[in-house]
């Protein structure tokens, strides 16, 4: 069986969905579904079980595994509850590490590009300790994730033992179906379709940065099609371990992204840009873009997708239809 932690999330749902596609129906989902209709993201899908993550621990130790892809996670940057966001994040990681360790079972795992923080340091994905050091991530989301990248790298240095293959994913700025429940982590193509269908005002943010333009703020926007190409050829290639950036290598602006769905529904731009809120301007990240030498050299050559066409795929294929699930 495989095991997909945050199986009913965003990426986590693609993720089951190319596993049945490539003929894998032994997928076993560690989630909660609450009350927010987030099992729709599962509801095409054919599952051996979905266990509550409280319960996961006892379920490992009754079932055997071909590979673990951790994807659960508190993921909001905004979480304030430290307490939660460690224990959730960081030390359920730890825990599920030892057990692979332990099982010589593959551990594939969720990092974040909130680890870069401001991108001070830039955006290499160095795996060294002393590289992951210099990091200093600006939200609790952002630092759970890289006490797990640094609890792995130090095992790595130390030479302790690891999972068979232990891969680390940082992903970028990610969009596509089954975000909706994400409610303001949503995409803003996302979260602003509706009023881009129905030609009313979209709003984006001003630029409080001399030199940058408003709405020229850039994001490496990864499509999730992308992101779910690269686990599954992780999991085809099990001699592949390492910490790798997840992004395109192309730093787009958010007027492109809107600009995008405007094309693919062929109407007429609507844009105003508001002021940027006070209480993240300190903090707000003008620029992402991820290196992917180290994903490249380790063999990937799936490629990405261009951002007009992703958000044409993602407006066509979902966003325009009454059934916007994959």
């Amino acid at each position: 069986m495989l095991l997909v932690t945050g199986g009913a999330g965003f990426i986590g749902s693609n993720v089951v969905a190319a596993l049945n596609e490539a003929g894998r129906s032994d997928v076993v989902v560690c989630d909660l579904l609450g009350s927010d209709g987030k099992w729709r993201n599962l509801a095409k899908r054919q599952l051996v079980d979905i266990v509550p993550p409280a319960e996961l621990l006892g379920w490992l130790e009754a079932g055997k595994l071909d590979a673990v892809i951790h994807l659960g996670a508190i993921s909001e940057t905004t979480a304030t509850d430290g307490d939660l966001v460690i224990e959730t994040n960081f030390r359920f990681s730890m825990r599920l590490l030892d057990w692979c360790t332990a099982h010589a079972v593959p551990l594939i795992y969720a990092s974040s590009a909130a680890t870069y923080g401001d991108g001070a340091e830039g955006f290499d994905d160095d795996p060294s300790v002393p590289a992951l050091k210099k990091l200093r991530p600006m939200n609790l989301y952002g630092w759970s994730k890289y006490l797990f990248d640094i609890a792995v790298a130090e095992r790595l240095a130390r030479g302790d033992k690891l999972p068979p293959q232990c891969a680390g994913l940082k992903f970028f700025n990610v969009f596509g179906p089954n975000e909706y429940h994400k409610g303001s982590m949503m995409s803003v193509l996302a979260r602003r379709f509706d009023d881009v269908k129905a030609g009313r005002v979209v709003q984006l943010f001003k630029s409080h940065r001399e030199g940058i333009a408003d709405g020229d703020q850039r994001r490496d926007f990864i499509y999730v099609d992308d992101v779910v190409r690269v686990i599954m050829w992780l999991l085809a290639t099990p001699s592949v371990s390492g910490l790798f950036n997840v992004g395109t290598g192309k730093a787009r602006s958010f007027k492109d992204l809107m600009m995008a769905a405007y094309a693919a529904l062929g109407s007429k731009p609507n844009i105003e840009y508001i002021d940027m809120p006070e209480s993240i301007r300190g903090s707000y990240q003008y620029f992402t873009q991820s290196k992917v030498d180290r994903l490249l050299g380790a063999g990937y050559n799936g490629g990405f997708t261009t951002l007009e066409d992703s958000v044409k795929a993602y407006v066509g294929d979902y966003l325009d239809r009454p059934d916007r699930f994959r």
